[in-house]
């Protein structure tokens, strides 16, 4: 009995704070919610991955080669670790599809002539499988096909080595291996342009002069097995058949991009909740600090009346709990429908059969169990003073306050500040840690907004560097083999080539002690303007002879700084190792490339000057005829139009920003009125007696009012500071927490994403102050000055 007329007041103090609590309720919310959206959707893109490599059988290595004979496969099947080894036949071709101005670029991928391939099985969506006897017909993976809208059926055309060849549709797939489907230089999935089209291996051989030999090679390994050991023994086998250099799943694009997202996915775990639960755990505290404070007289008459320590601490306790518990089921709700929304915008870049979610009832209870956490710490100081009330002590009013004329004081009277502004400042003075975090609690609100805004100006960072600067031109072609510079020569003819420029590139192994990495070693002429080496400053970067410049990221990788030297292992062509100085590292967004002079790679590879990609400006008038003239060319391997690039990667970025933005504002739009509606109504009970005197000593109701709105104002005003800072090091966790081998985000944050965040924070502590305010005009002066202090 005696419980349940606590448990009455509980509810009745809840019901009469609901406000307060629903404001602290919806902050915890977001962190319950953003704990469950990343962790959730970690989970969910995990779980899916490996569930389709298990079930697909995706390889382990991958291994090209220039021309390899099928006899080899026997051998290196039976090498120490390798527990299915399998070869197909690849290539690239330019499209002809009907309907389409621009070529399209596919990439061949041979079916075994009987039964489904051993690794990287496709899985079929429409249709069937093309006859292993048929030449003319092909399956395609699914996005591909959506883009252009094939029907079973439909045909288009492909330069098959020379060869115009019609192909027919027959099925559509999708394959563990094209989870994130790029092209040739691409950097964002272009299904309409780019396809993966598998043929049977019969067909594969005759168009690209593969009979009884195999130019790639897919091997799973047992359990256990050492990777770079079997890399070396396959690379030692292929080596004299133009081997390349076999690689695991760390250099497989798809696989590197789904585990970069798996990455991001949980630094923003790591990150991001933590500071809705503290900005909680300090609300929670502030409010229950308060309604202790004006509670002392029920405090001691409850203890009187014999309850213990136990249960006066419990029931603020539980006070807290109720809130916690509002707020976790508001972001149980949440989190279920952000996963949701997520998951379908992970459709769109990711290819795979289903989503797995699991949906656990432990993380939902781990997402729980932090946030009743952070409402008991934050509460717990303040039911512990409750507790330690002795009766006679809380029976009375508590010690006014020792005010001391200092510093502060003499400062505003030699300003001259009005008497409301002095009230303002001196109740900011004289309760620091108050004031303080308040002020903190607002700053987070800034500091999510900025550190959101950031990617915005990351993105432009990397957009206006890689395509406004680095690449300039309209168009890359992109040669099957290297070919001698004069091809540049007959390109010139093209119908809408304006200017035309050749690059190298050069697959290579860079070596420094026990530390390598795979890359590209890439060339250009000097005075290059379309394809230029620029770094992060937007300054243009010419390499100079005798030695390579190299990406940032990529000389921390291998530990190289300018001046020493590193080992280059040529991997196509002449096997050869040479020895280079590195002249300068730059800071380079997407990719890890290494860099040399055009004269000196060709020379030091004792070649006349090849090159592998051609960069062309084109006439937009022309363009429709520039790609039918495209079809025709025997040794191209596939073309990139930088220009839709570029339209393409702006537009899925913008819209992503554009989610996430309005996410981030509704959340600091929470945080902020959270922070300034607590605090103004806690300000309004404590002061009510003094403002109601203002009111009758003759103090205007908007004078009255400024003393409170233009506390919450000057707090939120302080807090802008330290949440740009906050900010800052939120972006920078941020851009440590993601950055991989394919791409850097630039640590980039310009004044105007500071003053938008500003501006945000205080016209919504404007807002919450002034609703608040309206309580000031419906003060009881009467009541009000009979109300003990």
């Amino acid at each position: 009995m005696v419980m349940h007329a606590l448990d009455r007041k509980l509810l009745r103090d809840f019901a009469r704070l609901w406000a307060q609590a629903l404001a602290i309720a919806l902050v915890l919310g977001c962190g319950v919610a953003a704990l469950l959206t990343s962790f959730v959707m970690y989970q969910a893109l995990g779980d899916s991955r490996d569930a389709y490599y298990e079930r697909n059988r995706f390889a382990d290595l991958w291994a090209p080669a220039r021309r390899a004979p099928l006899g080899l496969l026997s051998d290196i099947a039976a090498l120490p670790g390798v527990r299915t080894a399998e070869a197909r036949i690849e290539g690239m071709v330019t499209l002809d599809i009907p309907g389409r101005e621009e070529a399209a670029v596919g990439r061949i991928i041979s079916l075994p002539a009987a039964g489904e391939p051993l690794l990287d099985v496709p899985l079929l969506r429409s249709g069937r499988l093309p006859d292993p006897d048929a030449t003319n017909e092909v399956a395609v993976n699914e996005p591909f096909a959506r883009a252009n809208r094939f029907a079973l059926g439909d045909r288009f055309f492909a330069n098959l080595n020379g060869t115009r060849r019609e192909l027919t549709v027959t099925g559509t797939v999708l394959s563990p291996e094209f989870i994130y489907t790029l092209g040739p230089g691409a950097m964002m999935p272009d299904n309409e342009g780019f396809g993966v089209i598998f043929l049977p291996e019969r067909a594969a051989a005759a168009a690209f002069d593969m009979s009884g030999a195999f130019n790639s090679l897919t091997v799973a390994l047992y359990k256990g097995a050492s990777e770079p050991e079997v890399i070396d023994r396959i690379d030692a086998a292929l080596e004299p058949y133009g081997g390349t250099g076999a690689h695991g799943r760390d250099r497989q694009v798809s696989h590197s991009f789904v585990s970069s997202e798996l990455d991001q996915l949980w630094t923003m775990t790591i990150v991001m909740p933590p500071i809705f639960f503290g900005v909680a755990a300090f609300l929670v505290n502030m409010v229950l600090g308060r309604i202790v404070a004006l509670e002392r007289a029920e405090i001691g008459l409850l203890k009187a009346l014999g309850y213990s320590n136990r249960m006066i601490a419990q029931h603020y306790l539980m006070l807290a709990a109720l809130t916690a518990v509002v707020g976790i089921l508001i972001g149980w709700g949440a989190g279920a429908w952000l996963a949701q929304g997520m998951a379908r915008l992970y459709a769109r870049f990711f290819d795979f059969p289903y989503l797995i979610f699991r949906g656990s009832w432990a993380v939902y209870a781990v997402a729980a169990l932090i946030g009743l956490a952070s409402a008991a710490f934050g509460a717990l100081r303040v039911a512990l003073a409750a507790a330690r009330l002795p009766p006679a002590v809380a029976m009375q009013p508590p010690a006014p306050p020792r005010f001391r004329r200092g510093a502060a004081d003499r400062l505003m009277a030699r300003l001259r500040l009005s008497q409301p502004a002095m009230m303002i400042l001196r109740s900011i003075t004289r309760w620091p840690v108050r004031a303080a975090t308040s002020a903190l609690g607002l700053s987070m609100a800034v500091a999510v907004l900025s550190a959101a805004s950031f990617f915005d100006d990351a993105m432009d960072k990397m957009l206006d560097t890689t395509f406004g600067l680095a690449n300039r031109q309209d168009a890359v072609l992109m040669f099957a083999e290297n070919r001698p510079e004069i091809v540049l020569d007959a390109l010139r003819g093209l119908p809408g080539a304006l200017q035309i420029e050749g690059q190298l590139v050069e697959p290579v192994v860079l070596r420094n002690g026990h530390l390598e990495k795979h890359t590209t070693l890439e060339a250009r002429r000097p005075g290059a303007d379309l394809s230029r080496i620029v770094g992060g400053s937007g300054r243009v970067i010419a390499a100079p002879p005798g030695g390579v410049v190299l990406a940032e990221r990529l000389a921390r990788q291998l530990g190289l700084s300018p001046g020493d030297t590193v080992e280059v292992d040529f991997l196509s062509g002449r096997r050869e190792t040479a020895i280079l100085p590195v002249t300068a590292t730059i800071e380079q967004y997407i990719g890890l490339a290494a860099y040399m002079d055009f004269e000196t790679l060709n020379a030091l590879r004792r070649q006349a000057p090849q090159v592998s990609v051609a960069n062309l400006t084109l006439d937009p008038a022309q363009k429709s005829d520039f790609h039918r003239a495209l079809n025709g060319m025997p040794a191209l391997a596939g073309t990139a139009m930088i220009t839709d690039m570029r339209r393409s990667f702006d537009e899925t970025l913008r819209q992503n920003i554009r989610i996430t933005a309005t996410v981030y504002i509704t959340i600091a739009v929470l945080i902020t009125v959270g922070v300034t509606y607590n605090g103004a109504r806690i300000q309004l009970s404590e002061r009510a007696r003094e403002l109601a005197s203002l009111r009758i000593l003759g103090f205007s109701r908007g004078e009255v009012s400024f003393i409170l709105v233009g506390e919450v104002m000057v707090l939120a005003l302080l807090a802008q500071p330290p949440g740009w800072l906050a900010g800052l090091g939120i972006a920078w966790a941020f851009t440590q927490g993601i950055e991989s081998d394919l791409y850097e985000v630039p640590f980039v944050i310009v004044p105007a994403t500071f003053a938008r965040a500003s501006l945000i924070v205080l016209l919504t502590a404007l807002g919450s102050a002034m609703v608040v305010r309206r309580r000031i005009d419906r003060l009881d002066l009467v009541a009000v000055m009979k109300t003990r202090e």
